[in-house]
């Protein structure tokens, strides 16, 4: 087994660190302020930090296991993702051999395509070969009851959770030069500053959010809040430009990008959940909700991160 990249040992001690330090405040305001566990703000900030403790974990042993690790978590992410998509569906018993298709072909076949860096086909796959493939396995079955929105609804949960989610491993495939064996650092560099921009936007947003920024979507999020934790989120990532192929100034830019697609990623996912009646998309995380919840703002933001790096940076 080859070593992990130095770098990505000082990233990951890192944020051992802060969930260290967090846990550590976790306990002292349970201590202090829910010591019989009814305080619901501390209680569901512990949640988050034990969720948030599994999620890195699991991150950074897959980050260290190379490409077949990542290559194997965001594969089983996009099987959890697409299966909670799929329950908020109107799909009918004539669409289960396309979902079967869709579960155990199209969604294992993208992964491999990207193990196996074939950019020319898992970059059209799914949004050309599996979207005539799908229509015509449910049609097949003869159900023509809403067939269309059927159809349409199988079809973005396969781009959601599948195409747009398995762009994440394929940074690895990337060949920059003179940052060869270090493209596993893009991946934390990516999920550091779109789970940063959350956490910001959230922070100002209690500090000094007034003015609703999208009520009817996402009541919590506030004009000032996006601002404050958008510039903020952008000035980590200009601080993390060490560890990425990009000046600080560049880096700043790509950040800035990824924040502003994660935030409005996560106001479409908010607008499908509110059409749909449900809050959260599972409760597989507790404390977080379902996988699309923590995976919202990186399935929008992964595609284009890939392409602008791919098209800016790398020699392929």
């Amino acid at each position: 087994m080859t070593m992990p990249h130095p770098d990505l040992v000082t990233v990951l001690g890192a944020l051992l660190v802060v969930l260290i330090v967090a846990s550590t405040v976790g306990y002292v305001l349970q201590r202090r302020l829910s010591p019989d566990g009814a305080n619901a703000v501390v209680e569901n900030l512990n949640h988050r930090i034990r969720a948030w403790w599994v999620m890195i974990v699991l991150m950074g042993l897959a980050l260290i296991g190379g490409k077949s690790g990542v290559t194997l978590l965001f594969a089983f992410c996009s099987f959890a993702a697409f299966r909670e998509f799929i329950t908020l569906t109107t799909t009918r018993r004539a669409d289960h051999w396309a979902l079967a298709v869709a579960f155990f072909v199209v969604l294992p076949v993208q992964y491999y395509l990207v193990w196996i860096d074939w950019y020319g086909l898992y970059s059209i796959f799914i949004p050309v070969y599996a979207f005539l493939l799908m229509p015509i396995i449910a049609a097949l079955r003869g159900d023509t009851d809403h067939f269309l929105v059927r159809v349409a609804e199988v079809q973005w949960a396969l781009m959601i959770c599948v195409f747009c989610i398995s762009h994440v491993p394929a940074l690895l495939s990337l060949q920059i030069p003179g940052y060869e064996g270090r493209n596993v650092l893009l991946i934390a560099y990516l999920v550091i500053v779109v789970q940063m921009s959350d956490v910001l936007q959230y922070v100002w947003g209690k500090l000094i959010g007034r003015t609703k920024i999208a009520p009817r979507l996402s009541p919590s999020k506030t004009v000032e809040g996006f601002v404050g934790g958008a510039l903020s989120a952008t000035g980590v990532g200009a601080a993390l430009s060490w560890m990425t192929p990009f000046t600080m100034l560049q880096s700043a830019f790509l950040s800035l990008v990824i924040v502003l697609m994660g935030f409005f990623g996560g106001l479409v996912m908010s607008a499908i959940k509110r059409d749909r009646g449900v809050k959260d998309w599972g409760h597989m995380i507790a404390g977080h909700g379902g996988f699309i919840d923590r995976l919202d703002s990186v399935v929008f933001s992964a595609p284009i991160f890939f392409h602008l790096v791919r098209y800016g940076w790398s020699a392929t």
